[in-house]
């Protein structure tokens, strides 16, 4: 499996050279659906982790809210059954589209759980190994990245924990990780899913530069001289051609530059150290949406991946934050090993 961004369309450090010293790699994944193992790098997979070692649980307190959610288990079969209504009906389209016996069983599961007691085992979101992906920030001698969250908000999204490791001190793997009684929304469970990385380059978002550039990319004229790569449907805001095609990747990455849009860029000071973080991993609620869709993958335009019927364009790994946002992880380059930031955009 493998994916490829469609050349930008056009070279941006060319109209603007003060951007080129601010080119930055950041690694694309791709997550797709599949059966990874605790030896792959993935989205929602099994982890690389090691027998004696405890699962690690989230110890706060979690707001009551009665009938709170659906299990992990109870998502996986309402997934797999509404896959299976959907292979039905792409065979018999004159078929009803639920039967009674799949509406009593998704009203089953639907039904939810009573509020989990105790601490809340954490759910797998990423790992990633730097043989596959390349992390931008890493301590020394770690080779692998995992990513684990609580199935609840902390307050508007599903808090994250960050694990260093150096794989092949791994002997004995942890057969089968704890799950959680419960979850806040059936959205924070991610479908298991294979990578398939590839690196572009990005650069800041205008709101990031001086005051002067940012001037120069609101000059329609400047922007005139690219000729027939110059989309006239941005002549009102040059600017957001830039955002929206040459600035920074959409969907699943590691390193390059943040996404903003939601607020405006603010420092991210370590919070042990004060060094600025630096952008680590930006786990995503779609790949692209209707804004970034010059960055959809050649492979997808001519044979797009099938989605769960219900699901937004794109929503591969099956999960939504904030109502469609993204959660992007930064962290010290001092010490990865400090306090992350979490920032929602």
């Amino acid at each position: 499996m493998s994916f490829t961004t469609p050349p930008r369309p056009l070279d941006v450090t060319v109209l603007f050279p003060d951007l080129a010293p601010l080119a930055r790699t950041a690694t694309r994944l791709h997550p797709r659906p599949g059966a990874p193992s605790v030896y792959d790098s993935s989205v929602g997979g099994p982890l690389l982790w090691p027998a004696d070692e405890p699962w690690p649980h989230c110890e706060e307190s979690h707001v009551r809210s009665g009938r709170v959610g659906l299990s992990p288990d109870d998502v996986r079969q309402l997934r797999r059954n509404r896959a299976a209504t959907a292979l039905r009906r792409s065979r018999s389209p004159q078929e009803p589209w639920i039967t009674p016996e799949e509406r009593a069983a998704e009203r089953r599961l639907q039904a939810g759980r009573p509020w989990p007691e105790g601490p809340i085992p954490l759910l797998p979101v990423a790992q990633l190994y730097a043989r596959d992906v390349p992390l931008p920030i890493s301590p020394p001698g770690a080779d692998l990245l995992q990513v684990l969250w609580c199935p609840f908000n902390h307050p508007a999204h599903p808090r994250t924990v960050l694990f260093w490791r150096i794989s092949g001190t791994v002997n004995k793997v942890l057969d089968a990780a704890p799950e959680p009684a419960a979850m806040q929304s059936s959205d924070y469970l991610p479908q298991p899913s294979r990578l398939a990385p590839e690196q572009v380059t990005e650069y800041p978002h205008p709101l990031e530069l001086s005051q002067e550039l940012q001037l120069r990319l609101k000059d329609r004229s400047r922007w005139e001289a690219a000729g027939a790569a110059w989309d006239r449907a941005y002549d009102d805001a040059p600017d957001h051609f830039y955002v929206d095609n040459l600035s920074y990747a959409s969907g699943w990455k590691t390193g390059g530059w943040s996404r903003w849009g939601l607020t405006d860029p603010t420092p991210r000071p370590c919070p042990e150290c004060s060094t600025e973080a630096y952008p680590l991993l930006a786990i995503a609620s779609t790949e692209w949406d209707a804004g970034s869709d010059s960055w959809i993958p050649k492979e997808e335009r001519s044979n797009p991946t099938s989605t769960l019927p219900g699901t937004p364009p794109a929503n591969f790994t099956l999960i939504d934050i904030a109502g469609g946002y993204g959660l992007q992880l930064h962290v010290c380059p001092a010490s990865p090993k400090h306090p992350h930031i979490e920032l929602i955009q």
